[in-house]
């Protein structure tokens, strides 16, 4: 089983987090912000990641400590739970409908942090959640796993829908990205012989 506990503690955030690949999909979540806890079960349950967070934060500020922590975090574990990426298939892509919105997510898992980011959410706020912090979710997560991640919107009017359908396209993607090729298990996936 390929898994990983992060625990990062600073002046803002106090985090405990466990993430086993080869999941069902299931886990605790309680990140102080309803919105995150829904937005990760979303990526838990797509991605069938077993995912467990534990965050106390300095949420009477505001969520961006919270958000962008618990993302390095998860970008840590995904990191370590990966090893140096053996027999992984490394790339893939997913087309998520939610509503009337439609998100493309697109991963490779490089070696190479780089977040291309096209989500035009109209809202501020979701419940107690400041929407500009899905864009700093998701570059945190980029900076510490070390991938490449896409985000696209093609459709979408509702915020709820855009950042969900974004979670849970991120979620289906990852799952694929990280899974064993049966035909190249004992291959690193790139010409270069390292990831």
């Amino acid at each position: 089983m390929r898994s990983a506990a992060i625990r990062r503690k600073t002046a803002e955030t106090d985090i405990d987090l466990r993430l086993t690949l080869e999941g069902s999909g299931t886990g605790e979540i309680d990140t102080g912000i309803g919105f995150l806890n829904h937005m990760l079960t979303l990526f838990a349950k797509h991605g069938r990641f077993d995912l467990s967070v534990v965050c106390k934060g300095d949420t009477e500020v505001d969520g961006h400590h919270t958000t962008e922590d618990i993302a390095i975090c998860l970008g840590q574990a995904f990191a370590e739970a990966l090893g140096e990426k053996r027999g992984i298939i490394r790339y893939a892509h997913k087309l998520i409908p939610m509503d009337e919105a439609l998100i493309l997510c697109a991963v490779d898992v490089s070696g190479r942090g780089c977040l291309g980011y096209d989500l035009h959410i109209p809202a501020a706020k979701v419940g107690d959640f400041d929407t500009e912090l899905t864009k700093e979710f998701f570059e945190g997560f980029v900076r510490s796993a070390q991938l490449t991640l896409h985000l696209r919107q093609m459709a979408g009017e509702n915020s709820h829908h855009i950042i969900e359908g974004a979670f849970k396209a991120f979620g289906r993607a990852m799952r694929e990205a990280v899974r064993i090729d049966p035909d190249a298990a004992d291959e690193i996936p790139s010409s270069k012989g390292v990831l």
